[in-house]
């Protein structure tokens, strides 16, 4: 049986194809999902994420549990300011792609997938004990919802009295929305500015109705998983059991970045880390833009000269390029000349860098 979020009437009364994902009912789209991905890029959207979960990791040692139960260097964060980071298994292998916000100087909100926060919160749970810190999973206490798009600040600001002008990116700060007790963090997972509110759960419906009237002015639509998926494919960002997983390193993802060598202390994971950071990976995540109108989708083989020398992870028509487009691991020695295996059909691609799209800033 899938959970319903806070917000399944609202989603049941704008006609919504609800759908499971990682066990929760989820709106997949309202009517058109091209219109739905066009709203975000050139208006707003107003997403139900009310599915992900929220970990809270609190006390005089949260910082250093989480310096050594992630890949970041989250003891660094100042309160108010949020990172993008991992949690990996002694291999190396990403468990979880996560953000996580600090909310005072003994206080993270850790934000993780839904098909995973429940692994996660254990995990943390058990790599915090030789410190002094609490973990406690929060996820039912919470709901979130989503403004992205050029417009989303102007939608919101007619809602707060917040500073959304001087919030800058991958930032949160404390503020009262339409009346209500939120955390605002201007992050999102489509390529576009905009922002993420987490509410408590009684909050989530009323809020949804007043995003909608001060958004109507402005073009915003309510967006479904399905053209959440095609913004992100867009702007090259990853998808956790696509383009992440347990047998992969952020190293292979070309992630690395995220991986703090230099922050103190021993972290899960950084000896197996350290063996691969200076090899280059067997495959490596690329773009690929189709040069005909067939899609390429997960799992479909990469060719070259008819051999496989990859696997689709992601893939779908893009509204923005006109084209269709997919992110795949490839040899790293393959170049141009690539295709993709279509029920049998080598379909010929355009080598690319990532991300397909940019917004303009």
């Amino acid at each position: 049986m899938s959970r319903p979020t806070p917000l399944r009437d609202v989603h049941e009364s704008l006609g919504a194809t609800l759908t499971d994902f990682a066990g929760w009912l989820m709106p997949l789209r309202y009517g058109s999902e091209s219109a739905e991905h066009n709203a975000v890029r050139t208006a707003a959207g107003l997403f139900d994420l009310s599915h992900m979960g929220e970990i809270f990791v609190t006390g005089p040692q949260a910082g250093q549990a989480l310096d050594y139960a992630l890949v970041g260097h989250l003891s660094a964060l100042v309160p108010g300011r949020a990172r993008y980071t991992m949690i990996v298994n002694e291999r190396g292998g990403v468990l979880d792609d996560l953000i996580v916000y600090r909310l005072g100087d003994e206080e993270f909100m850790v934000v993780a997938n839904a098909s995973n926060y429940e692994k996660v919160a254990a995990e943390l749970a058990d790599r915090a004990k030789p410190y002094d810190a609490a973990v406690e999973d929060r996820s039912d206490r919470y709901a979130l919802i989503a403004v992205q798009g050029p417009r989303a600040q102007e939608i919101l600001a007619t809602l707060t009295d917040a500073d959304l002008a001087g919030l800058k990116y991958y930032a949160g700060l404390p503020g009262v929305v339409d009346g209500r007790q939120a955390l605002i963090a201007r992050t999102g997972y489509t390529g576009e500015d905009g922002f993420e509110l987490f509410v408590a759960n009684e909050d989530a419906v009323p809020l949804w109705h007043a995003l909608t009237r001060a958004g109507e002015p402005y073009g915003l639509r309510p967006a479904g998983l399905s053209s959440r998926d095609t913004l992100r494919l867009e702007a090259g960002m990853p998808l956790y059991g696509n383009e992440l997983g347990p047998d992969l390193t952020p190293f292979d993802a070309g992630l690395g970045r995220v991986v703090k060598f230099d922050k103190p202390g021993d972290f899960v994971g950084r000896s197996a880390l350290e063996a691969v950071k200076d090899t280059p990976p067997r495959r490596r995540l690329v773009g690929l833009v189709a040069r005909g109108r067939r899609v390429p989708r997960h799992g479909y083989p990469v060719t070259k000269d008819g051999a496989v020398v990859g696997e689709v992870t992601s893939g779908a028509p893009s509204q923005t390029l006109g084209k269709p487009i997919a992110m795949a691991y490839v040899d790293t020695g393959a170049g141009e000349g690539l295709a993709v295996d279509i029920r049998g059909s080598h379909e010929a691609m355009d080598l690319v860098e990532l991300p397909f799209y940019r917004r303009n800033k």
